[in-house]
């Protein structure tokens, strides 16, 4: 008789992760199994081979899949919950396919049609370095920083090239599902057998993935969003995350990991390389690969030598001047994109906030349309005809008079990407309109139409951050930020830091090859360092300045943060909790650690609740992971690490 610890996926006791079971046949580390939890039946992971213990134990009831998960996921899995101090179930909750238990029937999946050409690629001396560079390192972490256009997928193709050449497998982590197509079609060109998973897919689909990759005998790439990193590869000799700076690789439900963290001790385990990517890359990121001497490859040319930089304009959006043709599209951006389009060529609008109007308020007494379980004010959607909380969900329909006074004066400020949609239609109604944002219906999306944006049958395309980052379409002429600074105000330390990077990537949309571009940025604050540097995309000034900022206000990447959020249904009940906590932590903890708060949450209403916040910082990590042993177990939410305080 055999006997095992066995981690089932679901918490049985808070204190215990693992269980011994007995089996009468040797088992593997790693092994997928079924075992009996009382009277359930729960899906479990072999994580040791124990010695016969002193009590008895229940036997294994079956094994699900023949083929184990790799040492080096389960090593993973067990880094993550010790890291993130989260219950290792919960971990294998997301390494673990939903619906591992089901038989599935394996499916015939017809080739997939590419929408782009193949490039050929002419590397250029930055990308050779890079390729050469990332070739001769020695198993562990680079920095590819590298210019909007410089050429970035050419060297994760040539080094993933290599690395399945040598036996081993590759996993390319993406942002967006939007990205995921065009990425797709570059390494379809180039590769046979891609396992492509994303959030999209039914959880069939995922499933037979996942399987795909744990009982592939060959090198496979997989391409995905950040939970491809859990594909069970058996040899995984290169893991790229391609726009590394994306907030996405860090999950917000438990267990709150970042891809990136995460994806170094999965490389580290397989004695593989990881290559983060970007234009715009993090400035804990640099400065880490700053301190810890690994490369950071720097490539500052475009892959095309006859790429045009584009002609940017700021637009000062104080001075009404500009504003004649258009209360909020200013007169050089309609004027540029009118040019755009007699030549037959396309425009992008970018606004970082969706829906219609973001008030809705009476001009009589000053009522405000607000959300009664969250108390935001609820958003407006004309072309539904609805008011909607974008917090809860909540909707309501659009009063057509004041409920405090009567008054038939309501009247909608803000802009958000819907009413810019409908502001073009009406100034362009010949011309092609796609809306790109949260509400975007799932057949409308950047994924499914496009074939339609790299063809340039869509003439304007207008949408939130989606469409801001990676896409490169050869028609694409003029860019337009309708406010730049919109994200500045938000109370957070990362704020400029997005802006930066939101700003640098539009701006990086275009200039990518001989034919003259324009760019029309409108801003209230056109001075300010995000905003002017994000234009430049001068990143190097723009680190300097913001890695000054942190150090002074004790931030990330000179200190560890843990943003504690208690939730109850009163607010006496809220604020008397955290008052308590602090207490307690005041007297328990390490005298390094500083405590901020408590304070009201950013979004202090949310579903009928009522949220309080507490922000520890400390040099030191370890004294966090300490301090989370006093934080009550229920009506707490913690989350160490955050990349934002809101």
């Amino acid at each position: 008789m055999h006997y095992y610890e066995v981690a089932p996926n679901q918490i049985v006791r808070l204190t215990s992760a693992t269980f011994t079971y007995a089996s009468e046949t040797e088992l593997p580390i790693g092994k997928i199994v079924v075992i009996e939890v009382g009277k359930k039946k729960l899906t479990g992971i072999v994580t040791k081979s124990v010695s016969k213990p002193h009590y008895d134990t229940k036997p294994i009831t079956d094994v699900i899949e023949s083929t184990p998960l790799p040492k080096p996921l389960v090593e993973l899995a067990q880094w993550m919950s010790l890291y993130y101090a989260t219950h290792l179930a919960t971990v294998l909750q997301s390494v673990l396919p939903r619906g591992i238990t089901t038989k599935r029937r394996a499916r015939t999946t017809a080739p997939r049609a590419t929408m782009r050409e193949r490039t050929n690629y002419v590397f250029t001396p930055s990308q050779k370095d890079a390729i050469a560079t990332i070739t001769s390192m020695t198993p562990g972490s680079a920095l590819l920083h590298g210019i909007t256009g410089s050429g970035k997928t050419g060297v994760y193709l040539q080094t993933a090239t290599q690395t399945i050449a040598s036996g081993q497998s590759v996993i390319l982590l993406v942002p967006e599902i939007a990205l995921t197509s065009q990425l797709v079609d570059e390494f379809s060109h180039h590769f046979n057998d891609i396992i492509l998973t994303h959030s999209k897919q039914t959880e069939s689909e995922r499933h037979l993935a996942w399987q795909s990759a744990l009982t592939s005998e060959t090198p496979r790439v997989v391409i995905g969003p950040r939970s491809a990193l859990f594909l069970p590869l058996k040899n995984v000799g290169l893991i790229i995350i391609d726009e590394a700076h994306e907030p996405i690789f860090k999950q917000e439900q438990s267990p709150r990991y970042s891809a990136l963290r995460a994806a170094s001790m999965l490389a580290k385990y397989h004695n593989g390389k990881l290559v983060l990517g970007s234009a715009t890359p993090l400035i804990a990121d640099y400065y880490l690969a700053e301190q810890s001497g690994r490369p950071i490859i720097t490539m500052n040319e475009k892959a095309k030598s006859d790429a045009v930089m584009p002609d940017v304009t700021l637009v000062d959006m104080t001075k009404r001047t500009h504003f004649k043709k258009h209360r909020f599209l200013s007169d050089t951006l309609v004027v540029r994109m009118e040019e755009t389009f007699q030549k037959g060529e396309q425009a992008l609008i970018f606004h970082n906030r969706r829906g219609s109007a973001s008030t809705t308020l009476c001009e009589n007494c000053g009522w405000s349309a607000i959300c009664p379980r969250c108390f935001v004010p609820f958003t407006l959607h004309a072309d539904h005809h609805q008011l909607q909380c974008h917090i809860c969900g909540t909707q309501e329909r659009v009063p057509t008079s004041c409920p405090e006074c009567g008054s038939a004066d309501i009247i909608h400020k803000g802009i958000g990407t819907k009413l810019i949609e409908s502001e073009l239609r009406k100034l362009f109604p010949n011309k092609v309109v796609a809306r790109f944002d949260g509400d975007t219906e799932s057949g409308e999306s950047v994924d499914k139409r496009y074939k339609e944006l790299y063809d340039g049958d869509i003439d304007i395309i207008v949408g939130t951050q989606v469409i801001a980052k990676g896409l490169d379409l050869p028609k694409l002429r003029t860019v337009g930020v309708i406010q730049a600074d919109a994200g500045l105000s938000l109370p957070d330390y990362s704020s400029s830091e997005r802006t930066f990077q939101l700003l640098a990537q539009v701006v990086g949309r275009v200039g990518r090859s001989h034919h003259k571009t324009n760019v029309v940025i409108q801003s209230y604050q056109p001075t300010h360092p995000a905003v002017v540097d994000g234009i430049k995309q001068d990143y190097e000034h723009f680190y300097k300045a913001a890695l000054a900022i942190r150090r002074q206000g004790h931030f990330p990447p000179f200190t560890y943060l843990l943003k504690l959020v208690c939730v109850y249904k009163t607010e006496a009940a809220a604020v008397k909790n955290a008052q308590n906590l602090v207490r307690e932590l005041r007297q328990k903890i390490s005298s390094d650690i500083q405590i901020l708060g408590p304070t009201p949450a950013f979004y202090e209403r949310q579903h009928d609740t009522y949220r309080w916040q507490i922000t520890l910082k400390s040099p030191k990590r370890a004294h966090l992971v300490t301090a989370l042993t006093y934080v009550p177990s229920t009506h707490w939410q913690y989350e160490l690490d955050p990349t934002s305080l809101l």
